[in-house]
């Protein structure tokens, strides 16, 4: 486990950091509405145009990208109490099937919780799995009956 590096992504790696956004959707049963090189090209232009909002952690083990995830930081209303005030949400938090359950993961989560800590973010959030709910919970993640959601798009697109 001592042999992977948790670092931001660098821009050359982001076509890497897509095609795992790509396998994560196949494994999960879904069908792509786009072929993988359009998708890889779409994602990446994406990446570029929102680093100033969304933020990509790797894991890397012996110089291959083997896990991912993002922190997407949103901009608060001031209050009187803080001028400046910003939340994070973390997205897409993925390890292949090989690297699962020996704590890939869950070093991943506390890098880009650290991460968030370092940008003074208020809190951070999470829209997770089932499956990943306790892994989420062991990291400081609780259910919060003040967050509330209502679906505005079509449920049918997202995993």
């Amino acid at each position: 486990m001592d042999d992977i590096v948790i670092r931001p992504a660098e821009p050359t790696e982001l076509d890497v950091v897509a095609g795992l956004r790509w396998r994560w959707i196949l494994e999960s049963g879904h069908q792509p509405v786009t072929g993988r090189e359009e998708f890889v090209r779409h994602f990446v232009d994406w990446a570029a145009e929102n680093t100033g909002s969304h933020r990509c952690m790797v894991v890397v083990r012996d110089g291959e990208v083997i896990g991912m995830a993002w922190l997407a930081v949103v901009q608060r209303v001031p209050s009187p109490r803080a001028l400046l005030r910003a939340s994070g949400d973390l997205q897409c938090v993925y390890v292949i099937p090989g690297e699962r359950d020996g704590g890939v993961g869950g070093r991943l989560v506390e890098a880009v919780l650290a991460r968030a800590r370092d940008l003074g973010l208020e809190r951070v959030t999470v829209h997770s799995s089932p499956r990943a709910i306790p892994a989420y919970a062991r990291r400081g993640f609780a259910p919060s009956p003040r967050l509330l959601h209502a679906p505005v798009t079509r449920t049918d697109l997202y995993p």
